[in-house]
């Protein structure tokens, strides 16, 4: 065993950090869950005015859109469909409001990190690591500080799904970038590009497929936390999850599972496609 002796706990330091950054920072903390609880309310809102069946036909479109497949889009919106038939419509809204909060904040800071990155090589000694970290922290931790700093509720549950959900589209701009071709950035820099036309006209075009695929794996992960957020409070189709759990249902688990399956596939179709129409044409 090991000594008892040797044992040095940094718990009471890092509880001392917090309270200190809770009493240095707290209006701080006020701003920045007014402006999630606000973004996430408005999207949420918006979301409840469209009617069931606009829904339906948008997914439909979307599939058909992104992917040409007509008999994938009506599969993929006759599961939509389902979702209805289960009673889980409502939850299924409130559930996508808080992935489409997560991910548009997540696009917004990720993004711009993964282009200085990738301008600034020497920021990647400092990104790696941190990215590492919170690619292999268990998803379960960042319920910590997001409960610490923001309580109970959604907006605890959007900051957690926001730090888990952004290391994929940091990572996969950066690598974009990095894989634009050298003869095209060598013929714009003939022509009289400067640092920032490049990066512009040439090497953010050329890097968009994989920055498609980072959005796409951004969604993925957001969507992977919606269970785990439940449990502080985010409601949506996670509660029911939970619920049938604590409870033992497993038609309950299935019926909201399922659902859970259903908007994972129809948003990874979509960002696909998507995905797919920035990629090169091969001859």
């Amino acid at each position: 065993m090991f000594p008892d002796a040797w044992e040095f706990h940094v718990a009471q330091y890092v509880n001392d950090g917090v309270d200190w950054l809770l009493v240095r920072f707290a209006p701080a903390f006020d701003s920045i869950s007014v402006f999630i609880s606000s973004v996430l309310s408005g999207i949420q809102s918006s979301l409840e005015m469209v009617p069931w069946w606009a829904y339906i036909i948008a997914v439909a479109l979307g599939v058909w859109l992104a992917t040409g497949k007509k008999k994938s889009a009506v599969i993929l919106a006759a599961f939509t469909f389902c979702i209805g038939l289960f009673g889980l419509w409502g939850l299924a809204l409130e559930t996508l409001s808080i992935i489409i909060t997560s991910v548009l904040i997540s696009l917004l800071l990720g993004i711009p990190l993964g282009v200085m990155t990738a301008e600034f090589p020497r920021g990647t000694a400092f990104m790696k690591p941190l990215l590492d970290g919170m690619q292999t922290m268990p998803s379960f931790v960042y319920l910590i500080p997001a409960m610490m700093f923001f309580g109970l509720g959604k907006v605890p549950a959007v900051f957690a799904t926001l730090i888990y959900s952004m290391p994929p589209v940091i990572r996969l701009t950066t690598l974009g970038l990095r894989q634009v071709p050298k003869p095209a950035q060598e013929a714009a820099i003939a022509y009289g590009a400067t640092r920032w036309q490049l990066l512009k006209e040439v090497r953010l075009p050329l890097a968009m497929p994989g920055i498609m695929a980072g959005i796409n794996q951004t969604t993925m992960m957001a969507l992977a936390m919606v269970v785990v957020c439940a449990m502080i409070g985010a409601r949506g189709l996670g509660q029911e999850v939970l619920l049938s759990i604590n409870r033992i249902d497993i038609g309950r688990g299935f019926e909201s599972g399922i659902s859970i399956v259903i908007m994972a596939i129809v948003i990874d179709r979509i960002t696909q496609g998507l995905g797919k129409r920035w990629e090169p044409k091969r001859r």
